[in-house]
């Protein structure tokens, strides 16, 4: 365990950028100054950021705050979820046995697909018309 009170990490996903802050305490997590479970409406987003917490076992062990901007939802919590993951291994760097195989210090890269020329979007075709 190292000498710090707090410990912090950067997490990315698509194009949200989450600045996570690890303390000591009861599992209070606030995102953007707001309750979890007010900032997501969805209990996947919540369960999905909780994630790195439940494979090592600290889900009651710390408060998480976590600033997060750009993206959607989805991603947000992708972000911080891999912002978790990167604090965990600032408290605790022998935590990367348990999550490197769960994928949670992977950064996901995967982004939007740009639009092609001919088409609506980046894959769907114009309607077909026969006549």
């Amino acid at each position: 365990m190292a000498a710090s009170t707090s410990w912090r990490a950067v997490g990315r996903r698509k194009t949200a950028s989450a600045r996570v802050t690890l303390k000591p305490g009861t599992g209070v997590i606030v995102v953007n100054r707001e309750s979890v479970d007010d900032y997501f409406r969805r209990p996947t987003s919540v369960m999905l950021l909780k994630q790195p917490l439940e494979f090592v076992d600290m889900l009651g062990k710390f408060d998480v705050f976590a600033k997060v901007v750009g993206g959607g939802k989805s991603g947000q919590a992708g972000a911080i979820r891999h912002g978790i993951s990167r604090a965990l291994l600032e408290f605790d760097a022998e935590l990367r046995a348990t999550l490197k195989p769960t994928g949670c210090l992977t950064r996901d890269s995967r982004g939007k697909e740009r639009k092609k020329y001919g088409r609506m979007a980046a894959r769907r075709r114009f309607q077909y018309s026969k006549r």
